[in-house]
């Protein structure tokens, strides 16, 4: 009997160890680089930094403006496709239903991105261009309410539509596309299936889409697991007088490895467990601190800072005046978000199977930028209004990105009870992303949805004991990580390019296929 299209492809295997359910050379490389990464730390961390910011500046140099530009078509071309009527093509089978409530299935999105160091920089990047305002807004003085608008309406640009659509809008209508109708791995590498065919699948091309990001997605979760040791340790020294040292900071990261492995293992219904408890924890600390904080500057701020931001948002997009400010700011960010777009657009479509492609993009390029645009007024706000009525009283307690999410909560009322809740929001948030990317790794390293348990449990306990390997040389360590994503942005940038108009081209085909 004559096999099908879709049962050649998938029936053609890409390996023989993929025959057993994970492609070995691919776990191989990534866990290899992770390894090889850690003992070139342990020996020489001096060595190994230097070496990560020659390439780092190398990256941004010759790759930042790309970057730039790909972030904004990215947007504008989801957003052309979510106006038509290519909108209402249904991914994953035409007659498909969601598995999960839409609440549910927009808080785990959510905390895919936003757990990642909406809890950390919430609170650290507005109050930091407050005190210092971008090159754009150099004529604003620092620490007036001019300035908070701008710093606000600067955040906003580095964690809001730009983000949020690279991340799955696009990429996830390829890959649901690709997996779920004509039974294409659910992998990195199938992006580039419509542009190379069968060499995408197999051999080298395809081995390298995976392995960067793998190797992308996994340096950025470790640095936070990291960063969240060092800031927790560091609040529990200034608030009980726990020593803050290498101890404190290895138990926090073991607790939180061993609370996302465990959710990791139960599947997707733990990583929508933990997800929920973080959203709701968001919004209740957002509604105490609207209440009981600076009210009038958080609700009038918003407003005023989205206006900024959308006069200023082409020329804060494509800004390159200041390369130096530029890249440790919104191209490291956009570096950071590329790196992670691949795996991220993976997770996405393993969850959205039976939405719309409308569905999607709304939620990706609209809905949760503007929730996280809140986030960071409610949480950056209350800083910057406090430091408007009180000068001093926020960073009173250090002017570090990790002394001022503790700086913000001590000057509430029940700072001590409000500190210990942003404190658990953190780990949680940092669980949450966790067990999301490890799910995720494992399943583009097994080439289905749905991973082996060993596996799974492999790159999450790995990801945790890296985060402590780091620590013990301090934070110099985890920052050289967290920079090498930037680097794995080089390769993965152009994995996604062609989804610009790949995604278009499907979309239509497939409204024509539905008869939409």
């Amino acid at each position: 009997m004559k096999l099908s299209t879709t049962q050649q492809v998938v029936s053609e295997p890409l390996s023989c160890a993929a025959l057993k359910g994970i492609d070995w050379p691919l776990f191989i490389i990534s866990g290899g680089f992770l390894l090889a990464f850690l003992v070139a730390a342990l020996v020489d961390i001096d060595s190994v930094s230097g070496l990560v910011n020659t390439l780092f500046a190398w990256s941004t140099k010759f790759f930042g403006l790309y970057w730039q530009v790909l972030m904004l078509l990215t947007f504008l071309v989801s957003l052309g496709i979510c106006c038509t009527k290519c909108g209402r093509v249904r991914l994953g089978g035409v007659d498909q239903k969601p598995d999960t409530s839409t609440f549910n299935w927009i808080a785990v999105i959510m905390c895919a991105l936003l757990a990642g160091g909406g809890a950390f920089w919430a609170a650290a990047e507005p109050l930091m261009h407050f005190a210092s305002p971008p090159p754009l807004f150099a004529g604003v003085q620092p620490h007036t309410e001019a300035a908070g608008y701008a710093a606000l309406a600067q955040s906003y640009v580095h964690w809001g539509f730009l983000a949020w659509a690279v991340l799955g809008s696009l990429l996830a209508i390829v890959l649901m596309h690709l997996h779920y109708d004509k039974g294409l791995p659910l992998a990195p590498r199938t992006l580039l299936y419509p542009l190379l065919g069968q060499r995408a699948l197999k051999g080298p091309i395809g081995t390298l889409a995976d392995a960067t990001s793998i190797i992308a997605v996994v340096a950025g979760t470790i640095g936070p697991i990291g960063f969240l040791g060092l800031q927790i340790s560091n609040a529990l020294h200034a608030v009980l007088g726990i020593p803050n040292d290498i101890t404190t900071q290895a138990i926090t990261i073991i607790l939180v490895t061993v609370m996302y492995t465990t959710s990791c293992l139960v599947g997707l219904k733990g990583i929508r467990f933990v997800s929920e408890i973080n959203v709701w924890l968001m919004i209740g600390l957002a509604v105490f601190m609207v209440a009981l904080g600076p009210t009038a500057f958080i609700l009038g701020g918003f407003p005023k800072a989205f206006g900024l931001h959308l006069e200023h948002f082409i020329p804060m997009t494509l800004f390159r005046a200041d390369p130096k400010w530029l890249d440790w700011w919104t191209v490291f960010y956009w570096g950071w978000f590329i790196g992670y777009a691949p795996m991220v657009a993976l997770y996405v479509a393993k969850i959205s199977r039976g939405r719309t492609i409308r569905e999607i993009i709304l939620t990706l390029s609209i809905i949760a930028p503007i929730v996280t645009m809140f986030w960071f007024t409610v949480v950056g706000g209350t800083g910057i209004g406090l430091e408007l009525q009180t000068p001093g009283i926020v960073t009173a307690n250090g002017a570090g990105p990790e002394a001022l999410l503790l700086g913000v909560t001590q000057s509430l009322p029940l700072g001590g009870v409000i500190s210990a809740l942003f404190l658990f929001l953190s780990f949680i948030s940092v669980a949450t992303n966790g067990d999301a990317m490890a799910f995720t790794v494992a399943m583009a390293m097994s080439g289905n949805d749905k991973p082996k348990k060993w596996l799974r449990a492999f790159w999450a306990i790995g990801m945790g004991l890296a985060a402590v390997v780091l620590i013990t040389i301090g934070a110099g360590g985890v920052t050289a990580l967290q920079s090498f994503i930037v680097i794995t942005a080089v390769p993965v940038s152009l994995l996604i390019l062609p989804s610009l108009w790949d995604a278009l081209r499907i979309a239509r085909r497939m409204a024509v296929e539905q008869q939409i």
